[in-house]
């Protein structure tokens, strides 16, 4: 995506962002391994993945809060050098042989705090840094470095490096986000929030709740958000399973998983290269329509196909509407939201959709057990084209 008008601030934000979560997907692999050579029971190696995420259902409502009343690129800073500080405490206990259980559970929990603090932050700084023409482009941008880094490039670069040294992927963690701080505390001093916004100190539940009631009543940003969530969800019902539909649907071997989820990756940045085009093109409610009802044909097209090419063309579709969304959606709820709402209300949308995610998976956990692998996809079909019509009758230009 050329950002050449953009601006170096810009820029600087971007990268910020890239080598961040590009630190979050090299940990989010190499903690896991890091727990299984220290223990073989699976219930243990799981519980890092959990304390890794459930900060976000703990604290994610409350984390906007936090955000609006402080200036967000400087609490931005103090997460990273917070997280960096961790890390390095980490790599020491494991150069010295001393590491355990104990302090991966903590490293990943506080980790998961700070990502909890740091991405509501950060999707705050943007609207200052670019003209409001330019968010959607600029979003688009921030997007796909999220996605490279969290879930294209960062896992697979974690176990790489995780199979060099135990303390390498670690590491490399903690100088990303070091690098990411820099970058960050670079920026303008244009984020702390103005006199008349700042909350009295001990006000986090009332400020929480504030946000929650003023989100509840405006119409089209609450719709977004529910919107939002059922997309993830009905996404995640489907994907966890997508292993084992590969091998008993597909009747592939085990390395065509790997490619098929490299084919989805492929279509999801594409989204997000195209979504301001498309946007400008033909506005943001009928771009937002246009996703949830290409998701449903992307789904069609998997639940009811045995053929490889059929089901890599449904990825790439549903893939590439979840881009699209992801850019689309942010950029709308940027422009609605008032500057000292906008890290509550980003706070919601992301809790919201973090726990549609796991509800979503569990749910079609339970209905591939009692239906087959193809029902959880075909399931979403009449409900993503329920919400394509919500988007028409709701999300007005």
């Amino acid at each position: 995506m050329a950002s050449i008008s953009l601006g170096p601030a810009y820029h600087r934000l971007l990268w910020a962002t890239a080598l961040s979560n590009l630190g979050d997907g090299i940990r989010m692999a190499a903690l896991p391994l890091l727990a299984a050579a220290m223990t073989k029971d699976p219930v243990l190696v799981a519980g890092i993945a959990v304390a890794g995420q459930i900060p976000w259902l703990l604290f994610g409502f409350f984390a906007g809060a936090v955000v609006d009343r402080f200036d967000r690129r400087r609490l931005t800073v103090a997460v990273d050098v917070t997280r960096v500080s961790l890390l390095a405490v980490l790599v020491a206990a494991l150069a010295f042989d001393v590491a355990g259980l104990v302090l991966l559970y903590v490293v990943a929990f506080a980790c998961g705090v700070g990502e909890t603090l740091r991405d509501t932050a950060t999707a705050t700084l943007l609207p200052p840094l670019v003209k409001d023409d330019d968010l959607d482009r600029a979003n688009g941008g921030l997007v796909n470095a999220e996605v490279a880094g969290n879930e294209l490039v960062g896992p697979p670069l974690g176990g790489y490096l995780f199979g060099v040294a135990l303390v390498l992927p670690f590491a490399v963690n903690g100088g990303a986000l070091a690098l990411a701080a820099a970058l960050i505390f670079s920026l303008p001093n244009v984020f702390a929030p103005k006199p008349a916004d700042v909350a009295p100190k001990g006000r986090i539940w009332h400020d929480t709740f504030a946000g929650l009631r003023w989100l509840a009543g405006h119409r089209r940003l609450r719709t977004l958000v529910a919107l939002g969530g059922l997309f993830a969800m009905l996404d995640a019902a489907w994907f966890p399973i997508l292993v084992l539909y590969v091998d008993q649907v597909l009747a592939l071997p085990v390395w065509a998983y790997g490619v098929l989820l490299g084919v989805g990756a492929i279509g999801g940045l594409t989204g997000g290269f195209l979504a301001a085009r498309i946007t400008r093109s033909i506005g943001s409610r009928a771009t937002l329509t246009a996703c949830l009802a290409c998701a449903a044909a992307g789904q069609v097209m998997l639940g009811l196909t045995t053929s490889t090419y059929v089901a890599a063309a449904g990825l790439v579709i549903t893939s590439g509407a979840f881009g699209v969304w992801a850019v689309a959606a942010r950029t709308l709820r940027q422009r609605l939201t008032p500057p000292d709402l906008l890290g509550r209300v980003s706070s919601a949308a992301m809790t919201i959709v973090m726990g549609a995610a796991p509800l979503g998976a569990f749910a079609g956990g339970l209905v591939a057990a009692a239906w087959g692998l193809s029902a959880p996809i075909l399931i979403g079909v009449p409900l993503l084209a329920a919400g394509a019509l919500v988007c028409v009758l709701v999300l007005r230009d």
